[in-house]
């Protein structure tokens, strides 16, 4: 496999293939009714965290959410100009801007959540119920032992 020769590495770069392929299997069944609703991933990924754990800095949000601090930025300016968040200063210290849900957000997450819930148990479906506590246990180890930043190596 292009001058790879260990199994265990072919082994990992074809599960990994996988894994990327399955994601962006789901996302694509999944971002069709977000557009409906008028939301990107990222939009409606922002309003959910938001929705399960209240208001946050756009620090704790880029943190919880996979995307760069600039497009963070956009995202948020882009829902606070819908109207579906605002940035509010934190009671305990002013100086902190904390994002948070709008009513009109609410309402709206409110009504997409359940649904975009039910499309991803959908979408999980071809796994049992043992098959789906398995892989969500193997991802988060997976996720735990990759967060690790490997040393750079030079390229051959």
């Amino acid at each position: 496999m292009f001058g790879v020769s260990d199994p265990r590495t072919i082994e990992s770069v074809r599960a990994y293939l996988k894994l990327v392929r399955a994601s962006h299997a789901v996302q694509a069944r999944l971002e069709p009714r977000l557009a409906f609703a008028g939301l990107t991933p990222i939009q409606f990924s922002v309003m959910e965290v938001i929705l399960h754990l209240g208001p946050l800095t756009h620090r704790d949000l880029s943190a919880k959410i996979p995307t760069s601090a600039g497009n963070m930025t956009d995202v948020i300016h882009k829902l606070a100009r819908r109207g579906l968040v605002q940035r509010v200063r934190a009671p305990e210290d002013r100086r902190i801007r904390l994002v948070e849900l709008t009513e009109v957000g609410k309402t709206l997450i409110a009504r997409v959540f359940p649904v975009h819930a039910f499309d991803i148990k959908d979408a999980m479906m071809a796994l049992t119920d043992a098959e789906l506590a398995q892989l969500a246990a193997l991802l988060r180890k997976l996720g735990t032992n990759a967060a690790v930043p490997a040393e750079p190596e030079e390229a051959a």
